[in-house]
């Protein structure tokens, strides 16, 4: 399949899923994964009007959007270590995996020298697995006290990320726990929300029917999007 040919495939399969959930599909955006790809393929997505680029090592994407010319709105998907932080503040507006205070404070000090603010999404390792990255569910609410003060990032949602299984029904548990937990830390977050958290990072090529069913806002779409060789 063209690249054309997968975005409009992927169009209707949202589709359908936000029509099952009675959701208005003008409330999902899709992230084109582009961490194994080219600069060349990173821009044939661009011009075909998905204008969201996901990408997880600093050093692969740097040069990648310099090559474009920073086009495009640039979401950090991947753990993001602190002395990378430079990398990623004034290229990403985006941050998908804030888990830890040290992270939000070196964002909030890379960010405010630059005088912008960074939208972030607290990570919330929701299925516990040992190799997934995130604050457990019950420490979602402590972090989001401990950066309330943070004047230059805006933490604007929760992401996860869900095991990889076989059948996406198996996802469903830990994408509905996401959204509950979203709305718990909305009804009572102590205080500690300046804004309301309105967004859910959540899905992937395997699986992002269930989560837009289940209210993702944000789908992380890799090889159905840009072929054979992306591993998402």
């Amino acid at each position: 399949m063209s690249l054309k040919e997968r975005i409009e495939m992927v169009e209707e399969r949202i589709q359908a899923a936000c029509k099952r959930s009675g959701r208005n599909r003008d409330d999902v955006n899709i992230v084109a994964v582009t961490k194994y790809v080219s600069a060349d393929m990173t821009r044939s997505v661009l011009e075909e009007g998905i204008l969201h680029i996901g990408e997880n090592r600093p050093q692969a994407a740097v040069p990648k959007w310099e090559a474009l010319g920073g086009q495009g709105i640039w979401h950090f998907i991947g753990h993001l270590q602190s002395n990378k932080v430079k990398d990623v503040v004034g290229r990403f507006q985006y941050v998908h995996s804030l888990d830890r205070l040290s992270l939000a404070k070196e964002l909030e000090k890379r960010a405010a020298a630059l005088d912008l603010t960074v939208s972030a999404f607290l990570q919330v390792n929701v299925s516990g697995e040992a190799s997934k990255q995130g604050v457990a569910p019950e420490e979602a609410a402590a972090l989001l006290r401990e950066t309330a003060g943070l004047a230059h990032v805006k933490i604007i949602g929760l992401m996860t990320m869900a095991p990889i299984v076989d059948d996406p029904e198996l996802a469903r548990p830990v994408f509905r726990k996401l959204r509950e937990l979203r709305d718990e830390l909305n009804a009572g977050a102590g205080g500690a929300l300046k804004e309301p958290l309105t967004e859910l990072s959540m899905g992937m090529s395997g699986d992002f029917e269930v989560a837009i069913e289940e209210g993702a806002t944000w789908v992380r779409l890799g090889t159905l999007l840009v072929g054979k060789g992306e591993k998402t």
